[in-house]
Formats: structure tokens, sequence, C-alpha cells
């Protein structure tokens, strides 16, 4: 029987032709990777900005939830008790603490993370032959853990002053000063590991839900490329990824301030932590700060694909 290669497709087929044609047009020119990564970033900075109050609160309830109760079990407060306890104690600037190397972070990091899925998913493309889920697992892992390398250091320095709020008139600089003169340059790479292995998983769970989701909307829904499938793929992929992150996310702010768990050791890496907090303090432990975890990673996901999307759209580029 033959086919006649002229006559249009239609229905899931013809989705997976307009995939795989859209495979094939990344390019490697320098106009495309300026567009490529200043799109990430930029809708990483944006995103935020927007969320910024309830992101960084969130951030900074996340470290204090995490370091509750080190080395011995008891009842966690929750978010609402430990908020108001640090607004008495402190006042509503230490919501602030590490704004400056996060907001740092956030568009380094950031802009990285997104911008190099798409580059390791093309080049698994190139090499196999195929962007299936496992690769779209593995390309994000690459991203992830590639972007926390490089930027590790800020994301010591955010987690020290959001645990200390005299360094609050120092500020980051003078911390990383100290941080240096004290401990060493290492001491900006405390924690790289499970900090690397946190960011593969969330990149993993992130960038790889939203583009499936966005794959089998697009080939079992009505819905096409636009907001109303945006906002689904993302809230799909904010809550996978904070299911996935948030026990690698306790175990890394651990590491991170050790001088704080000394009552129980030093943890020697990022499984004996895990370990010592699951036998000490309960597996529920691991999920210490996952709301807060949620309430950060949900609203900016949402905004940071969705504008992203829109950026890429108007910067001639191929949707995510």
């Amino acid at each position: 029987m033959s086919v006649n290669s002229s006559a249009p497709l239609s229905g899931p087929v013809a989705v997976e032709v307009k995939v795989g044609e859209k495979q094939k047009n990344w390019s490697t020119t320098p106009s495309h990777i300026v567009h490529h990564f200043g799109t990430s970033g930029l809708a990483v900075a944006v995103a935020t900005a927007v969320t910024h109050p309830l992101a960084r609160n969130a951030d900074v309830l996340k470290v204090r939830l995490q370091m509750q109760f080190v080395g011995q079990k008891g009842p966690l407060n929750g978010m609402g008790r430990l908020f108001l306890q640090i607004l008495k104690k402190e006042g509503p600037k230490s919501l602030y603490l590490g704004l400056t190397p996060a907001l740092t972070r956030s568009i380094l990091y950031g802009g990285l993370r997104l911008g190099l899925y798409e580059p390791s998913k093309y080049a698994c493309d190139w090499a196999f032959g195929s962007t299936n889920i496992l690769v779209k697992i593995a390309s994000g892992a690459f991203a992830g853990a590639t972007a926390t390398a490089l930027t590790n250091p800020t994301e010591v320095l955010k987690v020290r002053l959001q645990m200390n709020s005299s360094m609050k008139q120092s500020g980051s600089i003078a911390e990383m000063r100290r941080l240096i003169s004290e401990e060493g340059i290492r001491a900006l790479w405390k924690g790289v590991g499970p900090a690397m292995a946190r960011a593969a998983a969330l990149t993993a769970s992130q960038l790889a839900t939203y583009d499936e989701s966005k794959r089998i909307l697009i080939r079992w829904t009505p819905l096409e490329e636009g907001f109303h499938l945006h906002l689904i793929s993302s809230a799909v992929a904010g809550t996978m990824s904070t299911l996935i992150t948030a026990p690698v996310d306790m175990v890394k702010t651990r590491l991170m301030l050790q001088r704080e768990s000394r009552k129980v050791g030093s943890y020697k890496n990022g499984f004996h932590c895990a370990y010592q907090v699951v036998c000490t303090e309960g597996p529920r432990a691991l999920y210490k700060g996952g709301f807060a975890v949620f309430a950060r990673l949900g609203p900016q996901s949402t905004i940071t694909f969705i504008l992203c999307e829109k950026l890429r759209e108007l910067a001639g580029l191929n949707a995510i």
C-alpha cells in the first residue's frame, strides 16, 4: 500500500512531526546563543522580582525549619508560628537577609539552569537520535548540576546570612571576606555535592516534567502552544519538583550549616547526613520546610516558564 507523501498529517502523528522539526532547528550562532541564555536569565530575574516577598520569606523560613531540633525528635513549629517568631524577635528586615546573593544567584544559576537544558537535550538527540523522557531527565540533571557547581558560593552566602541576622550590618561582601579568611576559599563550596544533587533533581524533575507535560497535553488535548498550556504544565512541574527535591534541599542546608549542627557531630557527606537525620529526628524530618519549598518553587516556576516562553516567542526562538 502506498502513502501519499504530500497528504497533510493530523492528530498525534502531526504532533510528533512538529516536535521532530522543532528539535532539528536549534542553532549555535552567536545571536541565537545570546537570545537563548538571555531570555532564560531575564525570565528568572523577573520571576524572582515579582515573587520576591513570598519567595524570599519562604526561603528564610525553609532554612529555619530545616534547622529545627537538630539531632533530636520533637514537635516542629509550622510555617505560620515560625514566621511570627522571626518577625517578633528579629523584625521584618530579617526576612530579607541574603537578598543580594540570592538575586545574583537567581539570575546566574537560573539562567544557566534553563539555558543549558535545551543544548543538552539536542546534543543527546544528535548523538542518540532520541529525546524521550529519559533523555530529558538526563539533560535536566546535567544542566542543574553544572549551573550549581558554578554558582555555589552565592548559595553559601545566602544561607549564612539567612541563619544569622547579626550579619546584616556587614553585608554579603564582608561576609564573603570573613568566610574566606577564617575557613578558606574551599568554604565557598561547602555542600556543593548535595547542592549539585539537589539542582540535578530539581532541574530534571522540573524541566523534564514541564517539557513532557506539554508534549502529552498537546498530543491528547485540544491545547496548543500558549498561556493555558504553559500554565498547566508549569503547575505540574512545580509540584513534582517540590516532592523530589525537598529531602535533598534539607541535606544541603544541614551541610552548609554544620557549625549549627555540631551537637550531633560533623556530617561526612550527604548520605551520612540523611542517615543521621532519619535516625535521630525521624523520616519526616527530611521534609522539614517542604511547604516553604513549594511556596517558593510553585509561583516562581509558573512565572518563569510562562515568561520564558513569551520571551522566546518574541525573540523568534522555538518553545521549550
